[in-house]
């Protein structure tokens, strides 16, 4: 069984740091693009940030970046998602996403390209 598991969230004050984590399992995920996402309460799920299967391509939300970044490490089969100077509006339940393939190497920003889904970490940031 494909599972997707996110940890790292937590409560932080505004400008300080995070790093999330997102741990697959019951597959490898090197060849895979993968992404994150996020909703706040009251709000749709939305684009974060993602990066291509080698790792050499990233694209991000205007609003994290400069902020966020998002890496991986195939080797360990793990996903990355550091994020720097945090805001309140950064709250949120934060999603690690998986696509199983892709012909080439490139990103994906909109949720309906994954297959897989963590079941979310919270951050909090407090003003």
């Amino acid at each position: 069984q494909v599972q997707l598991v996110e940890s790292g969230g937590g409560l932080v004050q505004a400008g300080g740091s995070l790093r999330l984590s997102c741990a697959p399992s019951g597959r490898a995920f090197s060849n895979s693009p993968m992404g994150w996402f996020r909703q706040a309460p009251g709000k749709e799920r939305e684009f974060v940030a993602a990066i291509s299967r080698s790792g050499g391509n990233t694209v991000y939300a205007d609003s994290v970046k400069g902020r966020f970044t998002v890496s991986r490490e195939n080797a360990k089969n793990m996903l990355y998602l550091r994020m720097d100077s945090l805001k309140p509006e950064d709250t949120a339940v934060y999603y690690c996403a998986a696509k199983i393939w892709s012909q080439y190497d490139m990103t994906y920003d909109f949720s309906n390209a994954y297959e897989y889904w963590g079941q979310g970490t919270q951050v909090t940031v407090s003003s």
